[in-house]
């Protein structure tokens, strides 16, 4: 069974008298551990679709299952509870606090979790997150003093703090440079080889969607192309395998991930 699964899935905003269809009849299954890179210009509806998927949105029509579940029309509090336990965000401009250190930024979504986790074990675990994206020794700097990728590695290890199965990341290369832009690419390459986690890429450059497994491409709320990459880009950039995200450990252990 596909980890995703659409079928028909119609979105329409109403702005005025104006009716816009954002969405228009997509069907798409995404396998457990695939790296779909998703493309498309401005207002193809790329954003929407991730938006479903993600569960900040409803479809108008149309059937979302995820891991089996039908989540197209729950309650706002029964897609919440899908976001915080199996779906992991990261986005163009990192929306880190400023005035909060590195790790208390990958610690935020532990505080509004309704699991109730205790101090110590938010903290070990977004010691292990901040491992795993090779940012330990910047654990207690705040972003003002990080790089835009490092910045854009502390999202994603705030996206990994509840070990969610699945990824979603909209233009997360979009603030970077060429270098930077391949960094953050090998985190997500090596997050879906070593951890299996499924990955779903918003991007408008093609140098970029070339990472991934396979590219989707919209356009007027199509999906007018779907293929797999068999010219895959690789990053290449030379680190260390990821630890694992255990935070019995406190996230301090070089031990490579099985897989």
């Amino acid at each position: 069974m596909p980890v995703i699964s659409v079928r028909n899935l119609r979105k329409t905003y109403v702005v005025g008298d104006i009716q816009v269809h954002a969405l228009r009849g997509v069907d798409l299954d995404v396998e457990a551990g695939e790296f779909l890179s998703v493309t498309g210009p401005s207002g193809s509806g790329k954003s929407t679709f991730m938006h479903i998927l993600g569960c900040l949105d409803r479809p108008t029509s149309g059937q979302y299952v995820l891991d089996g579940q039908d989540v197209s029309m729950m309650s706002r509090d029964a897609l919440a509870k899908v976001r915080n336990h199996r779906i992991g965000f990261v986005f163009q401009g990192f929306n880190l606090l400023s005035r909060t250190s590195a790790i208390e930024n990958v610690e935020l979504p532990l505080l509004y979790s309704r699991d109730h986790i205790r101090g110590a074990d938010r903290h070990a675990r977004a010691r292990a997150a901040l491992e795993i994206v090779g940012l330990l020794d910047r654990s207690h700097h705040h972003p003002n003093q990080l790089s835009g990728g490092q910045q854009q590695r502390v999202a994603i290890a705030r996206a990994l703090i509840n070990n969610p199965s699945i990824l979603l990341a909209d233009e997360p290369t979009g603030n970077l440079d060429t270098r930077t832009s391949v960094e953050v690419m090998d985190v997500f390459q090596r997050l879906n080889i070593e951890r299996g986690i499924t990955i779903l890429l918003i991007t408008h450059e093609h140098d970029i969607a070339q990472y991934g497994t396979r590219t989707v491409a919209f356009r007027d709320g199509h999906i007018v192309s779907d293929a797999p990459n068999t010219q895959r880009r690789w990053a290449e950039v030379e680190m260390a395998a990821l630890p694992p995200l255990d935070p019995s450990n406190g996230g301090t252990t070089n031990q490579a991930a099985a897989g």
